[in-house]
């Protein structure tokens, strides 16, 4: 619900109680409610858990092992959880993303009690069955725990848990849900730094917002600018030339700022940490899932003659093109090499293994050696083929940012595939998902969000968009 301000409301004066009439409302209290519900949601969790073991062990909840465990566990776990930012306004948008930061920060804390209690030889009496069924239980609790916080955040916040405000001065914008918007020609509202009575009425008006957008003609720009720095709220401004563009941030260059539009490699130290986790998790893989792909190429080749292999030439990294290997999962003479044409459900041009594992996303299996050569990573952009096309365009030629995905190496899965986009593109949109969250995954990189991801492929392997 977006709620629209042309004239100006009366405010209260300095000093007087009086609730503003028609103002956004400050929710920076609600959400530290949110946060400290959190708090004891995550607490109570904790000692179900350990009550749990308390009661497998002994019989009794409230035996002193396991009473001394929640004692010194507890403040451990706080303490990570607060620095991981499991207490932050990202978990009050995603429950997901609460609930892995949750989990984390257990096990931080429990990798660091365990330590604490045998290496260090501590007085403190564990339990092993009260130590893991407390850590177990409490992990368990802790899901549905998120989610109900999660669900009374959503209520409370009505779409975004900031009070945001956009200031309309004779430019256009989307306005988004929750947003609060104000016509500053009809209240008499000018960015003019030389009248402290219409700063005044600004900064009143703004008055415990969280953020403020402003779209103006770009001659306006300037004075906004002036005009919201003392606001000491977090300001914007929209400028169209920055999506055509494809502005992601600032720098410096000779006194000069910059604007960022597309981001260099990752630095060394997070380039080494992503390349072990892709070599110690594929080679794993490789030796775990040897039998399957072993089974599936002897499958292949009963049923059809022709190499085990399909082998394509797919954009990567720095929009070099290599080789990529698949399970064949079509009659040789039916292959579209150039990839100009999505398959489609009940192609005739798939064979009966080729239907299974492309169901079950075994026909993907023979990546995991790209991964090992180094031309792809387990996570990342999925690399397509040259001939690829959404709506009848070339994939360029629906969107010229396609090319900025190719800034890291393609991945044997994706945001945009745990996120549902995938199968044929028959329409442009279906492109234009993929692709913004594939840049969304580029801008905000990091290792644990791979491995998130990684963890909720297990859960599309089989999807109806899968033929």
């Amino acid at each position: 619900m977006n709620i629209e301000l042309g004239h100006l409301e009366p405010v209260a004066a300095p000093g007087s109680n009086h609730q503003r009439r028609g103002l956004p409302a400050s929710k920076e209290a609600l959400r530290l409610k949110l946060y400290l519900a959190l708090m004891v949601v995550d607490s109570i969790a904790m000692a179900g858990g350990f009550a749990a073991g308390n009661l497998l062990r002994f019989g009794n909840a409230l035996n002193p092992q396991g009473v001394n465990m929640i004692m010194v566990l507890l403040p451990v776990y706080l303490g990570v959880a607060l620095n991981s930012s499991a207490y932050s306004m990202p978990v009050l948008i995603s429950s997901r993303r609460g609930i892995f930061r949750a989990l984390m920060s257990l096990l931080f804390a429990v990798t660091a009690t365990t330590f604490i209690a045998f290496y260090l030889r501590s007085g403190l009496e564990l339990s092993r069955i009260v130590f893991t069924t407390g850590t177990v239980v409490t992990a368990l609790l802790l899901v549905p725990g998120r989610v109900l916080v999660g669900a009374l955040a959503d209520r409370a916040f009505g779409g975004t848990p900031l009070s945001e405000v956009l200031i309309r001065d004779g430019g256009e914008c989307t306005v988004a849900d929750g947003s609060f918007v104000i016509d500053a020609p009809k209240m008499g509202l000018r960015p003019d730094i030389n009248d402290p009575m219409m700063l005044d009425r600004l900064g009143r008006l703004l008055k415990g917002v969280d953020r403020v957008v402003v779209a103006c003609a770009p001659e306006a720009r300037a004075r906004w600018a002036m005009a919201l720095k003392g606001a000491n709220i977090s300001s914007e401004l929209i400028a169209a030339e920055i999506d055509e563009l494809g502005f992601i941030g600032t720098s410096r260059y000779g006194g000069h700022s910059t604007m960022v539009v597309a981001a260099g490699p990752l630095g060394l130290r997070d380039r080494v940490v992503k390349r072990l986790l892709d070599v110690s998790l594929a080679s794993a893989a490789l030796l775990l899932l040897s039998p399957v792909m072993l089974l599936v190429a002897i499958a292949i080749k009963l049923e059809t003659p022709g190499p085990v292999l399909f082998v394509q030439d797919r954009l990567g990294r720095g929009n070099r093109l290599f080789k990529m290997y698949k399970f064949r999962s079509m009659r040789t003479d039916r292959e579209d090499g150039a990839g100009h044409q999505s398959t489609q459900r009940d192609d005739d041009r798939v064979t009966r293994v080729g239907r299974i594992i492309r169901s079950t996303s075994l026909d993907e299996l023979p990546q995991i050696i790209n991964v090992l050569v180094g031309d792809m990573s387990l996570v990342g952009p999925r690399p397509h083929a040259l001939g690829s096309t959404a709506g009848n365009a070339l994939f360029w030629e629906v969107d010229s940012r396609y090319w900025h995905r190719h800034a890291t190496k393609p991945g044997l899965t994706g945001l945009a595939q745990v996120r549902g986009f995938r199968g044929a593109t028959h329409n442009r949109s279906d492109l234009v998902n993929r692709l913004q969250a594939d840049l969304e995954y580029l801008a905000r990189w990091t290792i644990w969000r791979d491995i998130s991801i990684i963890f909720a492929t297990f859960k599309v392997l089989m999807h109806r968009n899968a033929f």
